[in-house]
């Protein structure tokens, strides 16, 4: 796991607690309305109805603020993903499990349309990390999936997984952030024919334990 950079002070009593939160929310508000660039420190307080000097007491600058902003968002997108993951498991279809998990990926990317397009279109070099340690953590998830169903035949499904991952992150974020003349229900049905069908080439039919 990449480590995440710590605030500059941690909070000890709830009232700085409830302070850092509302900064964070605040943060948040400011990055999906100003964009990264312009989600300056000055704005961010103001929206949080703070002092910058009170902001500055647990942030450094604006970069570890939204480094936050960014890793408690994620964090929420990865267990809603991982939840669905876990109960499409448990209908025992191949293709429904597929098709139920990337209605879920569209379902979180969607309501999240704004963090997404940060994540992918506005980050700096520097703070591409976030991005990775999400992609990462989707990796770990899927190949986990992807050893229920590869019944001991030790296959390569670390591969698999990553070649799932980045097909269906580049499908589901594209129809997120471009918006095509396809409707919603045509991209989901054309995704899951696609993983489906690699899937069974690769592992076979779905024989969960």
């Amino acid at each position: 796991m990449i480590s995440r950079r710590p605030v500059r002070r941690e909070p000890r009593q709830e009232r700085s607690r409830a302070m850092v939160d509302r900064i964070i929310d605040a943060g948040h508000a400011v990055l999906l309305e100003h964009g990264y660039d312009r989600a300056s420190t000055s704005r961010i307080a103001t929206a949080a109805g703070v002092s910058p000097g009170s902001l500055y007491q647990y942030f450094p600058d604006k970069h570890a603020l939204l480094a936050q902003v960014i890793d408690r968002s994620t964090d929420r997108m990865h267990a809603r993903i991982s939840s669905a993951f876990v109960a499409n498991l448990a209908g025992g279809s191949l293709t429904g499990a597929v098709r139920g998990n990337v209605i879920a990926l569209l379902d979180a990317f969607e309501e999240n349309a704004g963090l997404v397009r940060v994540l992918y279109e506005q980050l700096p070099p520097a703070a591409d990390t976030r991005r990775a340690d999400f992609k990462h953590r989707i990796d770990e998830l899927v190949t986990t999936t992807l050893l229920l169903y590869d019944r001991g035949r030790g296959g390569r499904v670390d591969a698999v997984a990553w070649v799932l991952v980045r097909t269906v992150e580049y499908l589901t974020i594209s129809y997120v952030l471009d918006r095509p003349r396809i409707d919603r229900d045509t991209v989901i049905n054309e995704i899951t024919r696609l993983l489906t069908g690699y899937l069974t080439d690769r592992i076979g039919p779905p024989q969960p334990p």
